[in-house]
């Protein structure tokens, strides 16, 4: 059987079901006992400012991928140390020059050290080269 992944409601999502919830209540509101427009300012104000919050968070999102895409084009010619499983199954060390930086469609940056594919989240340290 397989899973349904979860979806996530936008501001704008959710909004739009507030604008059409506000005009249902509206239409059918008791005419002696109106709806506070207070309530409803404020209501409206908390979902621009979430709206916004997405937008910042969408921005800060691209502009750190941007660094990251950045910083691992600074490592290439750089040597790197990284953990590597042995032949025997222990964990070893390894080191390498950078020759290429390689970018997932899936936004995952690797980098390539000889015959090793490198996570970016795998580096442990970075030296420049002698010369």
């Amino acid at each position: 059987m397989a899973a349904i992944a979860p979806t996530v409601a936008t501001a704008s999502d959710i909004q739009m079901d507030y604008m059409k919830l506000l005009v249902t209540q509206l239409q059918n509101q008791n005419p002696l006992e109106p709806m506070n427009n207070n309530e409803m300012a404020a209501q409206l104000s908390q979902f621009s400012s979430l709206q916004q919050l997405e937008n910042m968070n969408t921005s800060f999102s691209n502009v750190l991928a941007t660094t990251e895409k950045t910083y691992a084009n600074s490592l290439i010619g750089k040597e790197i140390s990284f953990a590597v499983e042995n032949a025997d199954g222990t964990d070893g060390l390894a080191s390498g020059v950078v020759e290429m930086v390689l970018n997932d469609p899936s936004g995952a940056i690797s980098l390539l050290v000889g015959t090793h594919t490198v996570g970016m989240e795998e580096v442990l340290s970075v030296k420049n080269q002698a010369g």
